[in-house]
């Protein structure tokens, strides 16, 4: 049997060693277009912001694929796939065989479409080569535009004012962290920020980038101009799905998988940020691109590329993050975008925390908890299991809720699962 994987980061990292944990001897081939993929993308921003060094960042060992017995093809991108003749054709003319494929081929970034994005000193923040040409242009760098208030928009941010630059996120929306969390933990989380030192600016965005061959400064939608030497697109990204929609598979935002992560295909598979699959809160297909996620979907899509026909249940959004020590964990549905949705909150200004719990049908199928995170473990579990909380509603946000208050719902036979099954869930977010 010949397995091939398109894609080394942790979706395909996890395929392998779930493939050598069951067949020791199994043709294995990677194909990565990047020479050196073994690191932790969640980890970039921390490499740039200086606090680690490159030791830190590696998720795996180099000689991690010749311990494996794997045939890792590096530096060289996959260009087609042929499902009917089972065949890979790569950028350096060569076709691989498979009997199965995996395809983790993640995401990119998405990049602004403006005049002067191509300039020398702009840069998306995706990859470790781009965390490294940044950190060789910051002795000449004293301001830096930051274009998205995303999550890699601010993680930039925040790495480049820990290096000591002037920096200022310029937000197209109304809000900071629109795809994770509501308004109301935004703005805690922005007057947090800003008191930090970093310029959020929302409601506005770039139009143009100026400079000769070098950017000299961004010129924003409301015809201002911001004076900088580098300039991050933290704009979000997307599934890179050209290849397996010019192959015709299904695809939508993401390539569509079924519950055993196979594609439309049954001898081609899908995991990590370029899957489609179903999201347990919003109860129909989407893409959670993060790192747990493409972890757990690599492992299942690899036991069922070995014809284990295992249940991949669904993913669920989750989001961890810290800006200058304020955390802030959402999962699910933080900002319902229909009817039959209830919202609990609960704010304490003094103490910049925000508690929210968005339920439906007195289920929760969705959280965000700003400086106040010691019972989100509790609140993904009861998502994930779908727990009625009508017995505890009133005080589900309140300091003295936690884990023996729900016992007895988790004891309840009616609600189908059992308490140490539920235990094993906490420990899982």
């Amino acid at each position: 049997m010949q397995y091939v994987i398109i894609g080394s980061s942790a979706a395909g990292i996890n395929a392998i060693e779930a493939i050598r944990s069951k067949d020791k001897k199994a043709d294995i081939t990677v194909i990565s277009d990047e020479k050196k993929p073994l690191y932790s993308r969640c980890l970039i921003s921390y490499l740039l912001a200086g606090t680690i060094d490159e030791k830190k960042i590696w998720y795996r060992p180099d000689a991690f694929f010749k311990n494996n017995k794997v045939d890792a093809i590096l530096g060289v991108k996959a260009e087609k796939i042929d499902p009917d003749k089972k065949e890979i054709a790569l950028g350096n003319k060569k076709k691989i065989k498979f009997d199965r494929l995996l395809v983790a081929t993640g995401s990119s970034p998405k990049l602004e479409k403006i005049p002067g994005v191509d300039k020398k000193g702009v840069y998306p923040l995706r990859t470790m080569e781009h965390a490294v040409e940044i950190q060789s242009m910051l002795a000449k760098v004293k301001k830096v535009a930051v274009l998205g208030g995303g999550l890699i928009g601010l993680r930039a941010a925040y790495a480049l004012k820990n290096r000591g630059k002037e920096v200022s996120v310029f937000v197209r929306s109304p809000q900071i962290l629109s795809q994770i969390i509501d308004k109301g933990s935004a703005d805690i989380m922005q007057r947090h920020i800003e008191k930090k030192g970093i310029n959020i600016i929302t409601g506005r965005s770039a139009k143009e980038i100026k400079g000769s061959t070098s950017l000299s400064s961004v010129v924003l939608d409301n015809d201002s101009q911001y004076d900088c030497e580098l300039v991050i697109i933290g704009k979000g990204v997307n599934a890179n799905i050209d290849m397996v929609k010019d192959a015709g598979m299904k695809t939508n935002w993401g390539v569509v998988v079924d519950e055993f992560l196979r594609t439309s295909n049954k001898n081609i598979f899908a995991a990590g940020d370029v899957a489609e699959s179903h999201d347990i809160a919003l109860e129909e297909k989407s893409i959670n691109a993060i790192w747990p996620v493409a972890c757990e979907q690599g492992r299942l899509a690899a036991f069922n590329m070995l014809g284990e026909n295992k249940i991949y249940d669904g993913t669920l959004a989750m989001n961890s993050l810290e800006f200058f020590g304020l955390p802030v964990i959402s999962i699910g549905i933080t900002r319902p975008k229909k009817e039959g949705y209830e919202e609990l909150i609960k704010i304490n200004p003094e103490r910049n925390v925000y508690k929210k719990i968005v339920l439906r049908d007195n289920v929760i199928v969705g959280a965000i908890a700003l400086n106040s995170v010691d019972t989100i473990g509790i609140i993904g579990a009861l998502i994930k299991n779908k727990v009625d909380i009508t017995s505890v509603k009133d005080i589900i946000l309140e300091d003295y809720f936690d884990y023996g208050k729900i016992v007895n719902l988790i004891k309840d036979v009616k609600q189908g699962f059992k308490e140490k099954e539920f235990r094993e869930t906490i420990m899982t977010l």
